[in-house]
């Protein structure tokens, strides 16, 4: 069973017909036991940083998101939701993150020519292919909604990367952690053969 963390700010519908898609059985819920409980977790996310954060929090979801994130069972963030595995964002100073890794947040910057959000098909620079990229070609499209990225990230945890004006540290992957910034449930046949390589990762 797949739990789709649902704290009021996700793309949640779009998630579960894409795994609906592939088979697999899913639960959109803010039940912490149905979380706990769950083979794989994903952690969906549109809106702001802050927002999002003062949701999960107010649901008292936080710890429990925390605590599937370490307990060795395949987890995945999507667009926000990688965000939300960091410190912080320059989108919500002063605001936590649920800080399970380490990288810099920032914005998108305005003065490169390129429109801002981010909205758009965008190739993607495979750096490890043994994770959740282990079927997907180099250079391969995936659609991007998004102003803030991530950048500076520690520990080699970076999975690809593409160009926006920028590098964007566009996927990560720690042990059981994977997030992209892309929407795979949107990315058409690359984005469903990333989520099936995640739906086969098993608990470590």
């Amino acid at each position: 069973m797949v739990a789709i963390i649902d704290y009021g700010a996700g793309n949640l519908s779009s998630v579960k017909k894409a795994l609906d898609y592939l088979g697999a059985e899913s639960i959109i819920t803010d039940d912490k036991s149905k979380i706990k409980s769950a083979s794989h977790i994903i952690l969906p996310g549109v809106g702001s940083f802050g927002d999002a954060m003062e949701s999960m929090r107010d649901r008292d979801l936080v710890d429990t998101v925390k605590e599937v994130a370490v307990s060795g069972k395949p987890f995945f963030g999507i667009c926000l939701g990688l965000h939300l595995l960091f410190e912080g964002s320059e989108e919500s100073p002063g605001v936590e993150g649920l800080g399970l890794l380490k990288g810099k947040i920032t914005q998108i910057p305005k003065n490169n020519g390129l429109k801002v959000p981010h909205i758009g098909w965008n190739s993607v620079t495979v750096r490890k292919g043994d994770g959740i990229f282990k079927d997907i070609e180099q250079n391969s499209f995936f659609y991007f909604v998004h102003s803030f990225y991530l950048t500076e990230s520690e520990g080699d945890i970076t999975a690809a990367t593409t160009q926006y004006g920028v590098e964007i540290e566009c996927a990560v992957e720690q042990g059981n952690l994977f997030a992209t910034q892309f929407h795979p449930e949107k990315s058409g046949k690359a984005g469903l053969k990333l989520l099936k390589s995640f739906l086969e990762r098993e608990e470590i």
